[in-house]
Formats: structure tokens, sequence, C-alpha cells
């Protein structure tokens, strides 16, 4: 069995006091094709005997394809042709789209189940594409890390109005939309801070597609000059899965703020905060000696 995507859901019998973990294995996980499409489902530790398949368009809208009990498959109607389900063994059960169209692009995703009217367990989904006429798939143009902005505003929901940054990935020109980002920092992965667009954008007269990813985070982490951040895009080209990557450290972009000048601007602000106290102090000294001064003359008179 080919490793794909793996859904676990757990549930409790509390009669019995039995928990039982339901591990759902689906594969493959994307699928670009213009003729063909088969996925495939197991089921690692049950031999449930409802078996289903669904589809989520990009709408959103979730449809029933197909249930099977005891192996024998039925089709709801607007599936009757062009899709074929079957149990291959007791634990796995495939589908297959024959003749892929443009509309059968979504999101497929398996289920089992107990009974027919018990809790559904999914596996996690097979992404089906189907190229527009003509179309090849195109690999990422740019990847790219866009530097924080030097006037980047101090984040007021953090406490004490504590300095953050942020870096932007910028991934472009690609197609279809196969992509995922994660980020590095020096050779860790790190998802704290991190915020990726739900879905790349498609730019309507290339026909290509965008997407960014945000990593926001502490303004003295980036000002560090032994950082490194990286930014990893994988892209799906029908056949094999491509890394594109690009990095960036603080002194080859932040020329303007580095870590020195920041805490010498930083230290300068406390000298010039601690001068302008004691100057206070010494005028209030002042006044309050004018005043006595003032108060005394009279008295001296009498």
């Amino acid at each position: 069995m080919t490793p794909g995507n793996v859904a676990w859901a757990c549930f409790i019998f509390w009669t019995a006091g039995v928990c039982e973990c339901v591990l759902i294995t689906q594969w493959p996980r994307e699928i670009i094709s213009n003729s063909r499409a088969q996925m495939h489902c197991y089921q690692n530790d049950t031999d449930y005997e409802y078996l289903y398949w669904y589809r989520q368009l990009r709408g959103g809208q979730i449809q029933l394809i197909v249930y099977l009990l005891a192996g024998n498959p039925n089709y709801e109607p607007d599936f009757k042709s062009g899709f074929e389900a079957e149990r291959s063994q007791t634990k796995q059960w495939s589908l297959t789209v024959s003749s892929v169209e443009q509309k059968d692009e979504a999101v497929y995703l398996c289920a089992a189940s107990l009974t027919g009217e018990s809790e559904a367990y999914f596996g996690a989904g097979t992404k089906l594409t189907v190229l527009a006429a003509g179309a090849t798939a195109t690999e990422p143009k740019t990847v790219k890390i866009l530097p924080p902005s030097h006037r980047e505003c101090r984040d007021q929901k953090k406490d004490k109005g504590e300095r953050r940054k942020t870096l932007v990935c910028l991934a472009s020109g690609f197609y279809p939309d196969h992509v995922s980002v994660f980020w590095q920092l020096n050779g860790q992965n790190i998802t704290d801070g991190v915020a990726t667009d739900a879905a790349a954008k498609k730019n309507e007269s290339s026909g290509t597609y965008s997407i960014t990813s945000r990593l926001r985070l502490r303004a003295k982490t980036w000002f560090n000059p032994g950082n490194l951040f990286s930014c990893y895009v994988t892209f799906f080209n029908g056949t094999n899965y491509k890394i594109y990557t690009a990095s960036i450290k603080p002194n080859e972009t932040d020329k303007g703020m580095t870590r020195e000048k920041y805490l010498k601007i930083t230290q300068n602000a406390k000298l010039s905060y601690s001068a302008l106290i004691v100057k206070s102090c010494l005028y209030a000294a002042l006044v309050c000696f004018l005043v006595w001064k003032l108060q005394s003359s009279p008295r001296k008179q009498k």
C-alpha cells in the first residue's frame, strides 16, 4: 500500500468503557489529470461495512457520490455514470473517475462507519485538478521573501506593546494551485506566528496563481544578525513534488535599522528621558526656592 494522507478519529463506547481509534489512510494526496483519476482508502484497525465517497467542490458544497455496503456500490443519481467504486480488499476501497471533466474538480473524501446511522470517519482527502484545454503544469516563476517595513508599528495587542516584525513569503506564476508553504528559522521548522493564505489566488489575465505566507515575530529575533529565515514552497506538477526556497538574513536587507542601531537608539532615548527628568526636578526645585523666597520677604519687612 502506498503511503498517503492519514486521518485519525477516536470515540468512546461509554457503556463498555472502551476507547477505540479509527485510522483512515487515503492516497494519493493530489491528482492532476485530463483523463482518468483513481484514489484509494484503507481502514487500518477496523472492518466497517459502510464505506463512502464524497466530494467537496471549490465553493464548499459537499456531495455524496456513492456508498458501499458489503462491497456493493449504491450511487447517487448524479453519479451513476463516469464513476466506479469498488471494495478491492476487506479494508480497502477505491474510486475511479473514468473520464475527468472540469466540473469534476474537487477534494474527494472517503469515509467509513459502523452502521448507516453511526458516525463516519474520514480520510484526509484527495485534491483533483483538471487542466484547462491546452494548459500544462507551470512551476513557480518567483519565490521570494519581503523584509519587514522599517515603519512597522508596535503591536498593541501584545503585552507592553512589544515590537513585532513581519516577513512575507511570495510565490507566484504557478499553475495549477497545488502548493503548500512552510517556514524555517536556522534550519528548524516554525509555526508560531505563521499565517498562510487559505487558498492560492488566480490571476485571471495570465491564468497562473500566487500565494503569500506571513511570519510575525519579535523585533529582537529579526534584528539578531545570526538568524537565517527560510521559506519553502512545495509544488506538485502532476508527477512529483518540487521544493523552492527563499532565504533572508537581517543584515542583508535591514541596513537602515540594524540591531546595534536599534539598541543605540533605545539607549539614547533612555538617556534623553533621564536628562529630562533631572531637568524637571531642577526646575521644580528652583520654583520651590523662589516661592519660599517670596513668602519669607514680607516676614522680614514686618
